[in-house]
């Protein structure tokens, strides 16, 4: 262990300006590519069973597309294990950059890709390649910039600040949908699906060009560079000290808090994807509804959207992050019935009301979410277990969600079945964050720090991972690396 001559000082507070330009690289980033991830789903709703899946059913072509879309999420775990580790080992901001590359680089690539018509049954194997792309990079660049904002400063705003980088999904809804919804306002049907489609993915290349300039010019996580400073010092002193497999200590010391990431995803994930996505399907199949106007529906929601999440993360500094989360769980589930009811009435306003209040109620979920994965888990490993709770439940959440949606509707011809996923989605994540313990008042510059062992060690107890209680003297000669205790 170092010695108190060794031990580096605690990170310095990030002044507000600093801290401002932080937030706004991450939110152009993450804009950017959700942005890229959401124009593959509305392109999927839209055009890619014509242009890569033609000659099917329209709506087994529709299912066909969605499954090259669910292929993207199936990727994201495994962009969460390669970029958390070395997250975790090299820093947030070198592999910020990265995902921002194989993000922007796939997208633009798939607006130059040759169709069915045109390459053969080569055409959707390339599509799905390039999705698996696109995920691989998504899964790594949640996790890294969410943690770079909340991990440079401003306790006890971090629910507010963290927030920011989540607007980044609405944002990036926003952009895409507008795009696509410019383009099908001033084309024909014909010319859209000719070449239309094309322009909001070439247009990627410019936007990951402006990121990146952003990206590269912010600082590492303070907190970050603390903790390797750290532990280079006592690396010096005890051998092996330096975590060298983030992703074990994660499994070994933080298996509960992923589990608890991973149902606290479930509604989220699911609701977002049947409010954004399958609802370009259901408006337009089942209550006769223009594409335009599902699309018009879903950009005034966005926009809505992209201002409820900051308030709901300021409303987590005040009250706590389990509260607001456990409100948005129990009000999507409550929402889905009168959702689909609104939607049927085949009515415009209608229909923009029940988008928005469900994303408004998604947004009580996802504010809290960045700041509330962060405070679970130790700084040498937080990218890492940030990002597999988060990424993991993916698969079995957001990948399907349409895919399952599109499915029932046909087996039933009907909404209720798909209410009915929802809600036993929100179900399982009132019972994951249920039994969370609240993270509000954690120090994320202390969690895996020195004095939190020493303090618990003076007091006669200490906390193991999830909030196991450990006797006084076993905390104090834990042998484990002060990364992974956490308070």
């Amino acid at each position: 262990m170092a010695s108190a001559a060794t031990a580096p000082p605690p990170p310095a507070s990030t002044p507000p300006s600093s801290l401002k330009r932080i937030v706004a690289a991450s939110l152009i980033g993450t804009t950017i590519e959700w942005y890229d991830f959401f124009l593959y789903g509305s392109a999927a709703a839209l055009v890619f069973n014509k242009l890569f899946f033609p000659g099917s059913d329209p709506l087994v072509g529709t299912l066909l597309s969605f499954l090259t879309y669910a292929v993207g999420f199936a990727a994201r775990p495994l962009g969460a294990l390669v970029f958390g580790h070395y997250g975790d080992r090299l820093g947030r901001k070198k592999l910020l950059v990265l995902s921002l590359l194989l993000m922007g680089g796939a997208t633009f690539a798939i607006g130059l890709l040759p169709t069915h018509a045109t390459i053969g049954t080569a055409a959707p194997v390339l599509l799905t390649v390039l999705r698996l792309v696109q995920g691989f990079a998504l899964g790594g660049e949640w996790g890294g910039a969410v943690l770079l904002v909340s991990e440079h400063g401003d306790a006890r705003r971090r629910g507010f600040w963290a927030s920011w980088p989540q607007t980044g999904a609405p944002a990036g809804q926003l952009l895409a949908t507008g795009v696509l919804s410019l383009l099908t306002a001033v084309l024909s049907d014909a010319q859209f699906t000719a070449w239309g489609w094309r322009i909001p993915f070439l247009l990627s290349g410019v936007l990951v060009m402006v990121g990146l300039w952003i990206r590269l010019s912010v600082d590492e996580s303070p907190v970050f560079k603390a903790a390797l400073a750290q532990a280079e010092a006592r690396k010096s002193v005890q051998d092996g000290a330096a975590e060298k497999l983030p992703l074990v200590s994660v499994l070994r010391y933080h298996w509960r808090d992923v589990l608890i990431a991973m149902g606290a995803r479930m509604a989220e994930n699911i609701s977002y994807y049947v409010i954004t996505a399958f609802i370009l399907v259901y408006a337009t199949t089942s209550t006769g509804l223009s594409k335009q106007t599902a699309l018009n529906a879903v950009l005034i929601a966005s926009a809505v959207h992209f201002a409820a999440i900051p308030a709901w993360g300021a409303l987590s500094d005040r009250v706590g992050r389990r509260p607001v989360y456990l409100l948005g769980a129990a009000g999507i589930g409550l929402w889905m019935f009168p959702f689909f009811a609104l939607i049927d009435t085949g009515s415009f306003g209608n229909l923009i009301l029940a988008v928005t209040v469900g994303l408004v109620l998604h947004g009580a979920m996802y504010a809290p979410q960045a700041a509330f994965f962060s405070e679970m888990f130790a700084t040498r490993m937080r990218y890492s277990g940030a990002s597999i709770g988060a990424q993991f439940s993916s698969v079995a959440a957001g990948a399907p969600a349409p895919l399952i949606a599109t499915a029932l509707l046909a087996d039933y011809d009907s909404s209720t079945p798909i209410a009915l996923y929802v809600i036993g989605a929100a179900v399982l994540t009132l019972i994951a964050v249920g039994v969370a313990k609240e993270t509000r008042h954690r120090d994320l510059a202390d969690v895996d720090g020195e004095a939190g062992a020493a303090d618990a060690a003076e007091a006669g107890a200490g906390t193991g991972p999830s909030g196991v209680a450990l006797p006084g003297a076993e905390a104090a000669n834990d042998s484990r690396p002060a990364d992974a205790r956490t308070v």
